[in-house]
């Protein structure tokens, strides 16, 4: 297959993230999770420096939440189709961290309500367990609320001591998930005898991309104060249309 390059951010201007791309999270909802922190756009829970995107959690009183950290997604700005995206990243460490790399549809902000629209986990990582990063799908019949999300996990030395590609590629009928060009799953429409209707299967572009550290949560779950700041790196995004 070839691709070709639509759009990128490499985070090469210090200081805030460009907002023609980027929208920043300001919340602390705990978005469905019961999550423990409060996104803030402050430059000390986000900034660009040296080319690299610094997601960074703190230990601190903010609102009513005891910890701050920071959320942008592309929503408005920059969409996703079929295709390829790539995300470059280096994961934080410790008990409570949950940073994730993730798209939701566009439909979600058009009265298309979670988990109708469908969700693609790009990555995600519970600081629990440092090591093993997950790839998932969540639909109105396959999500984790229900317990019967399609996701598969493995453990990959040194994710939170390096930089990793986090990579999807995206097909009407199937969707990939590669680490450091190691493929590590492929799902499938309507394998295992799954629905086929948007039901089962809704991930028909355009989707948008989030890019979030949160912390604890049903997922998250117990948090150790003594690791902080800890921060959620990312080298630059790319996302490509299949051109072939």
């Amino acid at each position: 297959m070839k691709y070709k390059l639509v759009w990128e951010d490499d985070f090469n201007i210090d200081g805030p993230v460009n907002p023609k791309i980027w929208n920043v999270e300001h919340a602390g909802t705990g978005f469905g999770n019961n999550e423990d922190q409060y996104y803030t756009p402050r430059e000390k829970n986000l900034y660009c420096k040296d080319s690299i995107l610094h997601i960074v959690a703190h230990q601190e009183n903010y609102k009513h939440r005891k910890y701050t950290s920071a959320k942008i997604t592309s929503y408005g700005k920059k969409s996703i189709g079929y295709g390829m995206v790539e995300v470059k990243a280096k994961l934080p460490k410790g008990k409570g961290t949950w940073p994730a790399i993730w798209m939701l549809a566009e439909s979600i902000r058009n009265g298309v309500r979670w988990p109708l629209c469908g969700e693609i986990d790009i990555m995600e990582n519970i600081g629990r367990n440092h090591e093993e990063v997950h790839f998932s799908l969540h639909s109105k019949l396959y999500n984790h609320v229900i317990k019967t999300q399609q996701t598969y996990f493995e453990t990959i030395p040194g994710v939170t001591e390096r930089f990793s590609v986090y990579k999807m590629i995206w097909e009407p009928n199937y969707i990939k998930f590669f680490v450091d060009d190691k493929e590590y799953v492929t799902f499938t429409k309507g394998e295992d005898n799954r629905d086929t209707t948007k039901l089962g299967w809704p991930f028909e572009p355009p989707y948008f991309l989030i890019l979030n550290l949160a912390i604890g949560g049903n997922w998250g779950g117990e948090i150790d104060d003594l690791i902080f700041p800890q921060e959620f790196l990312i080298d630059y995004v790319k996302v490509y249309e299949r051109i072939d």
